[in-house]
């Protein structure tokens, strides 16, 4: 416990340097040795800087427009494709998942680039299309995420429901969708998070 209360300071000073350096006049902010606690403390500058640039027009394209578009369509597409992969068997399943696990292998800045191209020549820089579309294609990480927890689900419950009727989508929306909901929170987490915290996708596109 000792070492863990030193080692919390690593993690709340930069918080705290955040908040001390944003109640700071310029000179305070250039000063060496740093000036640790502000004096005076310039609270104006949270209204100064939300007055500056149009900050709520910023955070509704942020939320509204990205965010929340992404996260809507990475569960739904991530969703479905994960369930044809663990309950629906069909010829080259476990090869189709394979490339798609794989594709996770090539880090985003390469593929940066071939994107921005393919872009362009649909005409779509310079809007939310680059952004928003596509999620609508799923994303692995979260693909392979959902199938391993679709994968503990007995199969019983979805051959019970095909003897009483049930079509694949009845099963999925039925009787798997609640079952999952643990599993689709860590997907809107986590993909929330990465959409707001990108920067670069809304800058080149």
């Amino acid at each position: 416990y000792v070492a863990l209360f030193f080692l919390s300071f690593t993690w709340l000073f930069p918080l705290y340097w955040m908040v001390s350096t944003a109640l700071k006049d310029d000179p305070q902010i250039r000063t060496v040795p740093p000036v640790l606690i502000p004096s005076p403390m310039h609270w104006e500058n949270f209204a100064g800087g939300w007055a500056r640039y149009d900050f709520n027009a910023a955070a509704f394209n942020s939320i509204f427009r990205f965010a929340l578009p992404v996260v809507v369509f990475t569960v739904l597409s991530s969703f479905i494709v994960a369930y044809g992969f663990a309950k629906i068997r069909w010829k080259g399943r476990e090869f189709f998942f394979s490339i798609c696990i794989a594709t996770m292998m090539l880090p985003w800045q390469v593929t940066m680039v071939p994107l921005f191209i393919i872009f362009k020549n649909f005409g779509w820089i310079n809007t939310y299309l680059p952004l928003v579309v596509p999620a609508l294609f799923g994303h692995p990480y979260f693909i392979f995420l959902l199938r391993q927890f679709f994968m503990t689900i007995p199969e019983e419950l979805s051959e019970a429901a095909r003897l009483e009727g049930a079509s694949e989508w009845g099963i999925l929306w039925r009787i798997l969708l609640p079952l999952t909901k643990p599993a689709l929170a860590v997907v809107v987490l986590f993909r929330f998070l990465w959409t707001w915290n990108d920067f670069l996708g809304p800058l080149i596109y």
